[in-house]
């Protein structure tokens, strides 16, 4: 049992209480006894001589039916008397022993609440795990996606170059620097759009580095990091939204132009409160307006490109970056998804 600054309750008072030989009840029922045996002696020694048989035994009574009912009554208080401490006692019992199981409950509670908190973390992280696998699947798997070098890979398919013509022959001027330089992976591309983690994520403010050296991926940085900005000003942030999932298939009919309750998973982010607030400030903001837009036509070409030569499992792990989270909440406000 826990250690208490309340003294413990001491169950003997109710016990002593209760066994006591002699208490005030039998002392005046003795007295009462008393005080009537003497008045019947009186009477018997004052009465005339020649009494019957039927005299003799109304005295009897007289002198024995009164002193049952006294000792009647007070046995009858005892017993209540006793009664009553033992009902103290059990109470007292009952209260000492819920008292006890509050507490250890309290301590094995707190003993167990960091380990349970550690089991949930670990099957949310699986579970996290298990839905990117099972999305990765979910959909068609094209063979000519997957190469040999997944981390180099393209991000964005660049469109073909347009032929040369007699009419418009090229200008040997050169080769631009844009064809010089490898094009952006796909890993880096999904990490510059989640944006760096904190000041020490080399990794992040390198990818978001290469992001910014493309030309069409640096637009679509830009147009994420103002809206990012403007939604943090109504305290509004990426890593507080906790989007429902949408399988790739249905991003990859996004991005065909298919719009309608058939892809409206897409919008994933169902928060009452962003939703609320993005809205509002959409109305009375025509800057927060224009830079919705951009960064949804932005986003929207950028991801047309991306689609075209990206698989499954990166589509679902671009869905969960925070540039895509905040198109899925423009998205959902300028009715996108409808």
């Amino acid at each position: 049992m826990p250690d208490s600054d309340e003294k413990p309750i001491d169950l003997g008072i109710f016990a002593r209480a209760g066994e006591q030989r002699f208490s005030v009840t039998e002392g005046v029922a003795g007295l009462l006894s008393v005080v009537w045996v003497i008045a019947v002696l009186a009477y018997v020694f004052s009465a005339p001589e020649g009494t019957s048989a039927l005299g003799l035994v109304m005295t009897l009574l007289v002198v024995f039916l009164p002193l049952a009912l006294i000792w009647a009554a007070a046995t009858t208080l005892r017993s209540v008397r006793i009664l009553r401490a033992e009902a103290a006692r059990l109470q007292a019992s009952v209260d000492a022993m819920r008292n006890a199981y509050i507490a250890s409950q309290q301590t094995a509670a707190a003993g167990l609440k960091p380990s349970v908190e550690k089991k949930i973390e670990e099957l949310t992280q699986a579970a996290k795990h298990a839905e990117n696998v099972l999305a990765t699947f979910s959909s068609r798997r094209d063979a000519g996606l997957v190469v040999a070098s997944a981390d180099r890979k393209a991000a964005l398919v660049a469109p073909a170059p347009a032929a040369a013509t007699d009419e418009q022959p090229g200008l040997a001027l050169g080769t631009p620097a844009d064809l010089l330089r490898p094009p952006l992976s796909v890993g880096d591309l999904i990490r510059a759009l989640q944006f760096p983690e904190s000041p020490d994520d080399k990794e992040g403010f390198r990818a978001l580095r290469l992001a910014l050296e493309d030309r069409e991926v640096a637009k679509l940085i830009r147009a994420a990091q103002d809206v990012l900005t403007l939604l943090s000003q109504e305290g509004i942030y990426m890593d507080d939204l906790r989007p429902d999932r949408a399988r790739p298939e249905l991003w990859r009919r996004f991005a065909a132009g298919e719009r309608g309750g058939g892809v409206s998973a897409v919008g994933g982010v169902r928060d009452r409160s962003s939703l609320a607030l993005t809205s509002g400030r959409m109305r009375e903001d025509p800057v927060f307006r224009d830079a919705g837009h951009h960064f949804l036509r932005t986003f929207d070409r950028a991801f047309q490109a991306f689609e075209k030569n990206a698989t499954d499992a990166e589509i679902v792990e671009l869905a969960d970056t925070r540039t895509a989270r905040a198109f899925m909440l423009f998205g959902r406000v300028m009715g996108v998804f409808d």
